[in-house]
């Protein structure tokens, strides 16, 4: 009876040791990358309720695009200050829609901030999951919310009869370029969201850096037309690239585009990407 006992008590060890043997063992790379991608797009999967919950978040943002569709940009056209362009609302809109993007995703982080005073980030950062995957989804989120409010735009745009290329590529390819967009203002956000401890802060700085990304870049105007020391600023702006993305693809049917302007906004997402990912830590002091 004994010996029957011992050798149960024998197994259950044997097999617990196999079970936590199994579970601290290092993963492997594909099992991190499966991690990565499942854990990112529920963070992605929770930023889509908050959207969902709060529609007139999206119906609020377009005011603003509206509001240089339909005056900046008709009294511009009108008096045909910016040389070489004969239809120049054609040429703004994609920057306008660019600009809608940035200003959708730069104040992402203040829901970092919010998180964190909560104490819901606290709860999120011990999850065994890789601390990059929030960051990706958090982007995604980000992603998500343009694309929706990019949507109304472009059927805004149609509507004051901007001559845009619309079809199943041109579309395509303005959607990825942006999620892709939105996901870099949005981790630029949370790096922020990092370095500052307050909303209000956060806030000022938000509002400090969005006008020069905006003015700084090809939204609306050339780049012929800039002086030297702002076209220099305006090649390391990704809003720039995100544009060119943008006004190639609805404007000229560019698909998908140049591969500089592509390389140059993935390059920015990832470099984000890491600097976010290794200061998440720090948004808990």
């Amino acid at each position: 009876m004994r010996s029957g006992s011992s050798v149960g008590v024998s197994n259950a060890s044997v097999d617990l040791s196999k079970r936590l043997a199994e579970a601290i063992r290092p993963l492997s790379p594909r099992e991190h990358l499966l991690s990565f991608v499942s854990a990112s797009l529920v963070v992605a999967e929770v930023e889509a309720r908050k959207l969902r919950h709060d529609p007139w978040e999206v119906i609020t943002r377009v005011v603003q695009p509206f509001l240089w569709l339909t005056i900046f940009g008709q009294a511009v056209a009108r008096a045909r200050l910016i040389g070489g362009q004969e239809d120049y609302l054609t040429f703004m809109a994609p920057g306008i829609l660019a600009q809608s993007v940035m200003f959708t995703a730069i104040f992402y982080g203040l829901a970092i901030i919010w998180e964190r005073d909560a104490g819901i980030l606290q709860k999120i950062l011990v999850l065994p999951v890789p601390r990059a995957s929030f960051v990706t989804g958090k982007g995604l989120g980000a992603g998500l919310r343009a694309l929706i409010q990019g949507l109304v735009i472009i059927l805004i745009a149609l509507l004051l009869r901007v001559h845009f290329r619309v079809n199943l590529w041109t579309v395509l390819t303005s959607a990825v370029a942006i999620v892709i967009g939105a996901a870099v203002f949005a981790t630029l956000s949370m790096l922020l969201a990092t370095l500052l401890k307050t909303r209000e802060r956060f806030m000022g700085i938000g509002q400090v850096l969005t006008m020069p990304l905006f003015f700084a870049s090809n939204a609306i105007y050339p780049l012929d037309l800039m002086p030297g020391w702002l076209q220099v600023l305006a090649r390391v702006n990704p809003l720039t690239y995100l544009v060119e993305l943008l006004r190639n693809a609805l404007v000229h049917g560019i698909v998908p585009g140049a591969a500089r302007d592509w390389l140059v906004l993935v390059a920015w997402l990832l470099v984000l990407q890491v600097l976010v990912s290794r200061r998440y830590d720090r948004v808990l002091l």
